[in-house]
């Protein structure tokens, strides 16, 4: 299990930048898990923004964030990041990070991973 607590969110006008945090802790080592941001809108279904996987190197993004949004990881300080540039009033949700040891596919986190409380991001015109 992962415990996880996201920071960073805010309100910012379009074109500005924010950069949302999770620290993570856990007993088990947390390259074993795939990490994610996801996100939420009124009204909408949760989607996948980001994720990332150490021990392949790898990220993943959703088309509607790629060129915008940078997912990294520092294992030192046991956090994941999310980068986001150019934000647009489409990007404002609720942000979730999370951790899936396994999940359905790269963007796609299953409801009994572990989730933060979220953070609340914001984006006016």
């Amino acid at each position: 299990q992962v415990q996880l607590a996201e920071s960073g969110g805010g309100s910012v006008q379009a074109g500005g930048s924010l950069r949302l945090s999770c620290v993570a802790s856990s007993r088990d080592p947390l390259n074993n898990y795939w990490m994610g941001w996801f996100r939420q809108a009124p009204g909408k279904e949760r989607e996948g923004v980001a994720s990332i996987y150490t021990r392949l190197v790898s990220t993943y993004y959703a088309d509607s964030v790629k060129g915008r949004f940078t997912i990294s990881r520092d294992n030192a300080k046991n956090t994941l990041y999310l980068q986001m540039n150019n934000l647009k009033p489409e990007d404002s949700a609720m942000y979730y990070c999370a951790a899936d040891p396994r999940p359905r596919a790269v963007l796609d986190f299953h409801e009994g991973a572990d989730w933060g409380q979220g953070t609340q991001v914001t984006v006016s015109s």
